[in-house]
Formats: C-alpha cells, structure tokens, sequence
C-alpha cells in the first residue's frame, strides 16, 4: 500500500476514559427523553447528561468478555469507565477505517489484566500500527460502509416485516377482530368454534440436546442457544421448523429456523404442535413473556412444566390457516432479506482484511463518498 508509515497510536489520537454515572441522574427505566448509557457493551440506560457529543471511537478496556473490542458510540450519549474514548486528530485518521482495521487487527491482545481484564491508556498509546495516507483510509472505510449500510438498510426491513406479522397476531388472536369476527359467536367472551386448552395440550416443549465446544464439528447445521445461533455444526437433531426459547441464562427471545437444527441445552424447542399452525405457536410463545416465568434462584432458568398447565384459547384449524397463509409471505420476505445479508457479511469479512492489509489496491478507485466523509475527503 503506497504512502504507509508506521505510528504510535498516541501520536493520531488522545485518550480518555468514560465516567461513572451518578445515581441520581440515572432516569427510570419507562422514562422519556435523557440520554443513552453506553457501557461499550451495550446501552444500559438512560441519563440526564451526555459526555460523548459525536459517534467517537472507543476500546472496552475493562469488564467480562469483550475487553479489546473496538466500537463506535451513538451520538450524544453517556459513556461510563468501562471503555476508553480515542479523540482522534482528524487530518490524520479516520474513525471509520480505524474501526474496521481493530475489526480486522484486535485489540485483545493488550488486555493485561490478571485478576480482572483491562487495557489501559499507556498500552493503547504505546500501540504502533501501519496507516496510508487520510484519502487511502477514506476510500476503504467508503468500500467496507456501504456493506454495513446495505446489510442495517436491511435489517430494518426484516424488523419491519416482524413487527407487521406480531401485529396481526395481537389483532386477531388477542384482541379478537380477525376476518370475519363481526358474524362469529361468542360464549363467554371465547369465539364459536376455538378450544379451552391447558398449554400443555396446545403445543409440547422439550430440553434442547448437550454439546460442548470441543465436539462442534463445522457443518451446515445452526446450533440454537438461548438468544441467538451459537454455532454451526455436522449433525443436527430437529427437523424444521425449529422454534426455541432460552431455557437457562437468558430467557424470553423466542428463535423461528426454517431449516435442521441443533437445539442446545440451554434452550426448549417444540417438540410437538399437535396439529396447530407452527407461526401461531411461535407468536403465542412470543406474547407470553417466557422471562417472567423465572424459576432459578441464581441463574435465570425456565421451567417447561410452569407452563403446562396456562389456560390458552386455541383458534380453529380454518382461522390457524388463514393466518398461515398472510404470515408466511412476510417470512418469507424476511428470510431472503437474511439470506442477502448473510452473503453480504461474507463478502464484507472476505473484503476486510484484504484491503486493510493493502493486497487489494484501492489507490486507482474513483470512490464516491458517503455524505459524512465527502466534505472531509475534499479537504484533503
């Protein structure tokens, strides 16, 4: 890569640590306005104040599991003492390149912590890196963004398409006005036609199966834990559709797969429909807010017989359908769109640590911008 030279961190940016909040100017947890409290972790909370103004740069530089991951904060928010601010000299660096060359080059390294991890400023200081020149930096930095921008564009049209499938499910399993509703009968508050049943006869759950790390073998199958896709792997348990909720240390999310799976032992899957619509066995498990049925002591547990015996009015095979036939062309839509950005994080990660390493040129590219690094770009 022409025009690199090698630098010490310290010499491109200043550093500071985030601050503690105070108690008192923490907001409740259902209030409006304030200001998000970014741990570098995550947002856990609002504030009345702000001490990050712009998205800046910053290192988690102490805490459990993500010590030397590198992140870019929201705008006006609140950072605390877990994470480190880079204030960068902007004639010099980029804190998009920067963000993606820490993507591609971590920063864990420099955790020194024995008893608990952390980095310090010295470290981060003393840190020598290669850097090209303030255009090169731009020009990989617009490349690597426009996946990232393509593949959020995307994720909002995947969360819009939920929110519209989870609203027809409150509208016509909840608040009763399916198609129809106005000529349908009503005993007891309970359309003609649909069932009292105990959850247990509506849909039947079961204790996701053990595997260790060290026996993952890498395969096409996902490996479902409490909240997310843990893994992929070469044998699978579960035939599709795969709907899991967190049975041990995180509980509440509810997972949908289309294809086999591996449901871990953190997890309930159902094992059993009983001939009900698998979507609307998915969106009642959602409704129900599964972290509310906590049976553990210390570590957040759900306990699948809790929820046997949960009265549950159950819509006929008719409505079941109909329902089905709306919701699964929303899914579907959603699914291609995961699809999409699952090739685009691939290509992205392929893409990364060629061009930040300079074995992909992008010195002849004409590159056009993004509108936050144009006006710096021609500053240049």
């Amino acid at each position: 890569m022409i025009g690199v030279r090698i630098i010490h961190l310290g010499e491109i940016a200043r550093f500071r640590y985030g601050k503690m909040p105070e108690t008192e100017k923490i907001l409740v947890d259902d209030a409006t306005g304030g200001f998000p409290i970014f741990t570098g972790y995550r947002i856990a909370g609002r504030y009345s104040e702000f001490n990050i103004e712009t998205p800046k740069l910053i290192v988690v530089c102490r805490g459990v599991g993500g010590t030397g991951d590198v992140k870019i904060t929201p705008a006006k928010c609140w950072l605390t003492n877990l994470s480190i601010v880079f204030e960068l000299v902007e004639e010099f660096a980029d804190i998009h390149y920067l963000y993606y060359f820490f993507a591609a080059y971590s920063l864990r390294f420099l955790d020194t912590g024995s008893a608990q991890s952390q980095i310090t400023i010295t470290d981060l200081q003393r840190l020598k890196i290669p850097l090209p020149n303030l255009i090169t930096q731009k020009k990989i930095a617009a490349i690597l963004s426009a996946y990232d921008d393509l593949i959020e564009n995307n994720q909002r049209r995947i969360s819009l398409l939920e929110k519209m499938a989870e609203e027809i499910y409150r509208e016509w399993f909840v608040r009763l006005r399916f198609p129809g509703h106005e000529k349908v009968k009503k005993v007891k508050g309970v359309p003609e036609g649909w069932k009292d049943q105990k959850f247990g006869q509506f849909c039947q759950l079961k204790r996701g199966y053990d595997l260790t790390d060290a026996d993952v073998e890498s395969g096409p199958y996902p490996v479902i834990a409490s909240t997310s896709i843990k893994t992929y792997h070469n044998q699978y348990k579960v035939e599709p559709p795969v709907i899991t909720t967190g049975r041990s240390g995180s509980l509440g999310e509810v997972l949908f797969v289309y294809t086999r799976a591996w449901p871990h032992n953190t997890t309930l899957y159902v094992k059993q429909f009983f001939g009900n619509s698998a979507f609307l066995v998915y969106y009642t498990l959602k409704y129900m807010r599964l972290e509310n049925f906590n049976a553990g002591a210390g570590v957040p547990t759900l306990n699948r017989n809790h929820l046997n015996g949960i009265p549950i009015i159950v819509p006929s095979k008719e409505l079941q359908d109909r329902f089905d036939e709306v919701v699964s062309k929303l899914h579907t839509q959603a699914e291609l769109l995961r699809n999409t950005n699952q090739k685009l994080v691939e290509t992205r990660d392929l893409l990364l640590p060629r061009l930040i390493s300079g074995k992909l040129s992008v010195e002849q590219l004409d590159i056009r911008f993004p509108p936050g690094m144009e006006e710096s770009a021609h500053d240049i």
